[in-house]
């Protein structure tokens, strides 16, 4: 059998198969959020984790993300897809769209976001921080399926718990990101360090709120980012259900050989 695709499941997005054998992995960096299930779609396996641990524990600010990504890498995963919520920036982008990201900027501060501490040197390029062929493969499905789908776009990751303030928010509209979010960073990133193939999808669960010209735009809350992540948790099962057979062996891309270059003798 082929690798197992890797999946971290986002808020309000806690299982994925019914049929799985779950693993405790042991890391170097302490324990991961949640043990990882691993089943199958149509014959492709599948490792499969929430995030923020199974019953929700763990606020963004205080995910493994380290232990995270090398208990997948453990497992034998070489490509993730991370599916997170997020508020759009943009009114075309209205609650219920995929965004598969391409871009993110960090704005987060205090979290352990590399594998490379010293004393060895590291320095990884992060110009395209998502797998490009990757990504393609979940366009082209959601495109499919007739779910609708923002092919790039750039996410701003704030540190979190928190929502933004109005300010905040308006500056990150006028700097002209797509949307916002508090777990892309350094989930993506630390991936690449690891010469893993990651893409994401953020489900667009509500209009950020210093988005201007949008009738009737609320303050985010909690409670209704996560109902409309149920609302279309249908969707985003459908769309990885279609992805996950289609996602080929890792290829020797710009994510496999993310390293070649970056360690400094």
């Amino acid at each position: 059998m082929s690798e197992p695709v890797g999946i971290f499941g986002g808020s309000g997005f806690y299982s994925f198969l019914d049929d799985v054998a779950e693993h405790a992995v042991d890391t170097p960096y302490g324990p991961p959020s949640a043990h990882i299930r691993v089943g199958t779609v149509e014959g492709r396996e599948v490792a499969f984790m929430p995030r923020h641990g199974d019953d929700h524990s763990l606020p963004p600010h205080r995910i493994n993300y380290r232990a995270n990504i090398w208990a997948m890498k453990q497992m034998g995963v070489r490509r993730i897809i991370g599916p997170s919520a997020c508020g759009a920036l943009r009114p075309e982008l209205e609650p219920g769209t995929f965004v598969v990201c391409d871009q993110f900027v960090d704005r987060t501060r205090g979290r352990e976001d590399t594998f490379y501490d010293g004393p060895q040197t590291t320095h990884v390029s992060a110009a395209d921080p998502y797998c490009p062929g990757l990504r393609r493969v979940i366009v082209d499905a959601a495109t499919e399926l007739g779910i609708a789908v923002a092919d790039g776009g750039t996410v701003v990751v704030i540190q979190g718990p928190r929502f933004s303030t109005r300010a905040e928010s308006r500056w990150f509209s006028a700097a002209g990101w797509d949307v916002v979010n508090m777990t892309q960073y350094p989930e993506a990133w630390l991936a690449r360090e690891a010469e893993l193939c990651y893409a994401n999808v953020s489900l667009v669960t509500d209009y950020d709120v210093g988005l201007e010209g949008v009738p009737g735009v609320e303050p985010v809350s909690a409670e209704a980012a996560f109902r409309v992540f149920a609302e279309n948790l249908d969707k985003l099962r459908a769309l990885l259900f279609r992805v996950v057979p289609r996602v080929g062996p890792h290829p020797d891309d710009v994510c496999a050989t993310a390293l070649r270059s970056a360690i400094v003798h």
